[in-house]
């Protein structure tokens, strides 16, 4: 008789999700390539986040890593298989830059905040999706760095989202020395929020998305576009746009709620509208 076929395991999902109460936690699961954003991993993030954008019961995300590393960015052997490509992988790598650009977009569009745990090093567009995210807990172990120049890829897209949260100085100081920096530098220079005790840091960030769950849904969604719309603006404009939205939040049920609340000093009860 012909010897039975071996059994397959099952593949891990590269994406694990969860949910720890009104928290949704993604969690990067292709340790074994450091995480790297594939063109899978970047799809799967990409469509979790659009299955969270809709979904009431979903107040905060937190983005966690299994493994010893958060995320070493792209994954080059994917790039690099397709070098055979008659066009040597150009439309490929366009591909690829923009499907990343596009999910590194729907983390700062989500009108829910999103919360960074890092675990270990986060490199080049691991670098970035920390921070795309708007907040950002990591272990004292973890370190970031935007290393492409050291092999001759400059950190483009990486750059994007890095130069809107740490001084230019620091930010060019990262990218063209390709070195790594800790966590308590990024912390110093605002790239993260907090440090904490190696192995705290995936309850300290769903502690953290658990205040911000608290709040209003509706107040934190026109808050958080109102940001990153205002940033992109000049001194006036800003004001003026801010001015519109604050006008907006008044006429709100929950802002005429939690200022009632405040007088009489008693807790709100939120209707997210």
């Amino acid at each position: 008789m012909p010897q039975a076929a071996r059994a397959v395991a099952p593949q891990s999902p590269i994406l694990l999700r969860e949910q720890v109460g009104s928290i949704a936690v993604l969690t990067l699961n292709r340790p074994a390539a450091r995480n790297s954003l594939s063109e899978g991993l970047i799809a799967e993030l990409h469509g979790a986040l659009k299955a969270i954008h809709d979904d009431p019961a979903m107040r905060c995300v937190v983005i966690a890593a299994n493994g010893p590393a958060f995320s070493a960015g792209h994954d080059m052997k994917e790039l690099t298989a397709r070098r055979s490509d008659a066009d040597r992988g150009r439309a490929y790598f366009a591909e690829i830059m923009n499907a990343c650009s596009a999910m590194m977009q729907a983390v700062v569009h989500l009108p829910k905040p999103v919360v960074a745990s890092v675990q270990g090093i986060a490199t080049a567009a691991g670098c970035q999706l920390v921070a795309s995210c708007d907040l950002a807990v990591a272990s004292e172990n973890a370190a970031f760095a935007t290393p492409g120049v050291d092999i001759g890829l400059f950190c483009s897209t990486p750059m994007v989202a890095l130069s809107r949260n740490v001084p230019r100085k620091q930010a060019m100081e990262m990218l063209l020395t390709g070195e790594p920096i800790s966590a308590a530098t990024a912390q110093a220079i605002g790239l993260i929020n907090r440090v904490v005790p190696a192995g705290t840091e995936r309850e300290a960030a769903i502690a953290l998305a658990q205040k911000v769950a608290l709040k209003s849904a509706y107040t934190v969604k026109l808050g958080k576009e109102a940001f990153y719309r205002q940033a992109e603006m000049t001194l006036a404009d800003a004001y003026r746009y801010a001015a519109e939205v604050m006008t907006e939040n008044m006429m709100a049920r929950d802002a005429e709620e939690g200022i009632g609340a405040f007088i009489e000093k008693r807790e709100p009860k939120w209707q997210d509208r």
